[in-house]
């Protein structure tokens, strides 16, 4: 069971860095720091979307209009550090008990 635990852990620390890797894309495609035509930039511009999207979209709605500022990368990444904060401080040592 330990091992699952380790799993999941594992599992949203990658994601962790897949939401960070996410919106320091999007501020760089903002900024017209890439090249939004270059077929390799949207391929990445595609998958980091298609990753963090069905998890951003239900705090998008939930959140009130803040103009150009997204928060709900923050609001997520706390939310997993809780999720993982709860596994290991919660769960794991419950199991080795």
């Amino acid at each position: 069971m330990l091992a699952l635990i380790q799993t999941l852990v594992m599992a949203l620390d990658i994601y962790w860095w897949l939401i960070i890797a996410s919106a320091v894309f999007s501020w760089l495609y903002a900024f017209n720091v890439v090249n939004p035509r270059n077929q390799f930039v949207g391929s990445i511009g595609n998958f980091l979307f298609r990753v963090t999207e069905p998890a951003l979209r239900p705090i998008r709605n939930l959140l009130p209009d803040l103009g150009g500022i997204d928060i709900s990368p923050i609001i997520l990444l706390l939310i997993l550090f809780f999720l993982r904060q709860f596994l290991l401080t919660t769960i794991a040592p419950a199991l080795l008990s």
